[in-house]
């Protein structure tokens, strides 16, 4: 009757911090506010890196996350990683950024993916992208996103009545998973 149970499960807890640390008083206006703020860290890495920047409401940094550190030229970057640290700053925005360390600044297709994959994800949970910038070289030049129109932050009408909503086939879900 007193069986014994070996189940052992760690009870965690998110809790809201007060003051978050502010990375710069600097209210980011500009792509080149971006580049202001990780042209240093990035100038230096030999291999593509992924940081995230979250942001106050008015656009001030509250801290900046090195995501993803990859190999000379891809890094892999799951959206769950990079919004982890923008939900637990209480962050109202996030900016990506990343090196390409061969100089070239085009995005590739992965890079165009993941921002497009971002912008779903930042809207469902109600964190705004606001940019996706990359720098290369001396990092003195760069691509934005949002300067080419590529980083757009539209309102999202969402259904109300489960009655209209279209539901995917569990087929349907597993074949859009095997094509990412």
């Amino acid at each position: 009757m007193g069986k014994e149970n070996d189940f052992s499960l760690e009870v965690v807890s998110v809790r809201l911090v007060r003051d978050a640390p502010i990375l710069s008083e600097t209210k980011i206006r500009t792509s080149e506010d971006v580049i202001h703020l990780v042209r240093e860290q990035l100038c230096d890495m030999d291999r593509e890196v992924v940081c995230v920047i979250n942001l106050k409401a008015d656009n001030t940094p509250i801290n900046c996350h090195f995501a993803s550190v990859g190999a000379l030229d891809y890094s892999m970057a799951h959206p769950r990683e990079l919004l982890k640290t923008g939900i637990l700053s209480n962050a109202a925005g996030i900016i990506l950024a990343h090196n390409h360390t061969s100089g070239n600044l085009l995005p590739s297709e992965d890079d165009v993916k993941l921002t497009d994959r971002m912008q779903q994800v930042c809207g469902l949970v109600g964190i705004g992208l606001l940019d996706h910038v990359i720098v290369g070289g001396d990092n003195s030049r760069y691509f934005s996103f949002h300067e080419k129109g590529m980083v757009k932050n539209p309102h999202r009408e969402y259904q109300t009545d489960y009655r209209k909503l279209e539901w995917d086939s569990p087929v349907e879900v597993a074949e859009r998973g095997r094509r990412r």
